[in-house]
């Protein structure tokens, strides 16, 4: 475990993929889920070289077809530490032989913590070590506890975009993957409000580069914890039938396969290139208010 410190915050992470583990304020307070198993056992994993579902758990390339679990890999393999400071951390996944089995490029992964005040900034770098175009996706799926919810309570909560305008979903249940159809997500003055229903069709899915910021309110309405981001998809999720008391608020560079997709890997909706030595680079923000 590695934490970066400072007079506002303290951050503890993993090099088991990489993994965000707590995220306290000066006084104490926790604000990243704890990953009880009995309503989630993970906290923030990584997302790569897929977000999210294939149609049927696999995936073609050239032709050949290969299998990946649900959000790939990399969230369950060990990093190593690469650069370390009192404010920042650099964990790096580097492909093998056993990830050329089910993912075959060659590939250097990333990952950059930075504390800098009352803000953690998360940095993905992603570059193509072989010497044919790399096809991936990636993403964020940081959990946080629901202020003012404690286990047993009414899960509910609400969080605040940035944009105003009518936004709209699309849904990934059938058998783990998207359909086109979109519905709406009603807000009010760039708030929305959910409750345990509000997931009773899996994650809330905003593509489109609809939003680029989501902060989560307390009851009174004060921002807690919010996530900025560039990325062309948020995922918000919490799972259904549980009453669990946090929310996962998730940027993402991919989404789930189309339902019943059997095109190439390389024309996935959100799907991310690299040539021969290229190299892709993003960010998100996590802030504690």
């Amino acid at each position: 475990m590695e934490q970066l410190k400072n007079e506002k915050l303290t951050v503890v992470i993993s090099s088991h993929g990489a993994e965000l583990q707590s995220i306290k304020n000066e006084e104490g307070r926790e604000y990243l889920w704890q990953g009880d198993e009995k309503y989630w056992p993970r906290r923030s994993p990584l997302l790569f070289p897929i977000v999210c579902g294939l149609w049927k758990g696999q995936y073609r390339v050239d032709g050949k077809t290969y299998e990946l679990p649900r959000h790939g890999f990399a969230r369950d393999m060990d990093f190593e530490v690469v650069e370390k400071s009192d404010t920042s951390v650099t964990y790096e996944l580097t492909s093998s032989e056993e990830t050329m089995k089910v993912y075959p490029y060659e590939f250097g992964l990333n990952v950059t913590y930075v504390l800098s005040d009352d803000t953690i900034n998360v940095i993905w770098s992603v570059k193509n070590l072989g010497k044919e175009e790399m096809h991936f996706q990636i993403g964020g799926h940081p959990a946080f506890n629901l202020p003012g919810v404690a286990e047993g309570d009414k899960m509910q909560g609400a969080i605040l975009f940035d944009n105003e305008e009518p936004l709209t979903r699309i849904i990934g249940n059938t058998e783990g993957c998207i359909k086109p159809e979109r519905y709406e997500v009603k807000t009010t003055k760039h708030v929305w409000a959910f409750t345990e229903e509000s997931f009773a069709d899996d994650a809330v899915i905003l593509d489109k580069s609809q939003v680029g910021l989501a902060v989560l309110l307390d009851a009174d309405g004060r921002p807690q914890i919010g996530l900025s981001f560039d990325a062309p998809c948020v995922g918000i999720w919490s799972p259904y039938g549980k009453n669990a008391p946090f929310v996962c608020i998730e940027p993402w560079f991919g989404v789930h396969d189309w339902a019943e997709y059997s095109g190439e890997f390389k024309d996935k909706y959100l799907m991310n290139h690299l040539l021969p030595g290229a190299l892709f680079m993003s960010n998100y923000e996590i802030k504690v208010f």
